[in-house]
């Protein structure tokens, strides 16, 4: 594999997950919690969001064996006591991430449709927009699965009843091993993959 193809979209993945890990601050921020802002996270600045194992080795490793391809950064600190909104309030924060990430293949996308003959782009950098919608999407479906530490489960404890809410603090205790079973869930199955596929081929065409 050539470096080239191994930067590139290293450095699609890692921009992708700093929109997301600022979305999340800016939206606390908005909430009434300026933890993100004070600790100088509401930065596209990568250095300040970045972590070693989860925004370069692992998504590396995975695209230099070919296997399915996430990451992660360092998550941008909130209160949820500040925030308002009650019990949505962690649930705005949530979903931003998520947000940013399908804006950012909406409009790539648009940008795709626009340049269906090659009129502005060569096929190199067509295939390059292709794969920023594509793993923008994963990240997108990826987050939204309801186990924490992903942001589905925020939102799926803000839809729940309170009663419910001490299975949130299980999770929690346990999502690095929830983690990895899901990772090997992803691995075995192509249940996520298709449904990138599905929401990728609607965007682009």
């Amino acid at each position: 594999m050539q470096i080239v193809e191994l930067v590139v979209p290293i450095a699609v993945i890692m921009i992708s997950i700093v929109i997301h890990e600022v979305s999340h601050g800016y939206v606390a921020n908005l909430l009434g919690d300026p933890t993100a802002r004070l600790a100088g996270r509401l930065t596209l600045n990568p250095i300040k969001h970045l972590d070693l194992m989860g925004s370069i080795i692992i998504p590396g490793l995975l695209l230099a064996f070919g296997g399915f391809i996430f990451g992660w950064a360092k998550p941008v600190p909130y209160n949820p006591h500040q925030l308002r909104g009650g019990k949505w309030g962690p649930a705005y924060v949530a979903i931003a991430g998520p947000a940013s990430n399908f804006l950012l293949a909406i409009v790539f996308a648009i940008v795709l449709r626009l340049n269906a003959d090659l009129v502005f782009f060569s096929t190199a950098a067509a295939g390059l927009l292709s794969m920023i919608v594509v793993w923008n999407i994963m990240l997108v479906v990826f987050n939204l699965i309801p186990i924490a530490p992903l942001d589905g489960s925020k939102i799926l404890f803000a839809l729940i009843p309170y009663r419910y809410h001490h299975l949130e603090a299980w999770m929690e205790r346990n999502q690095f091993i929830m983690l990895i079973v899901l990772v090997m869930i992803v691995f075995n199955t192509s249940i996520i993959s298709n449904s990138v596929a599905i929401v990728s081929r609607l965007l682009i065409g």
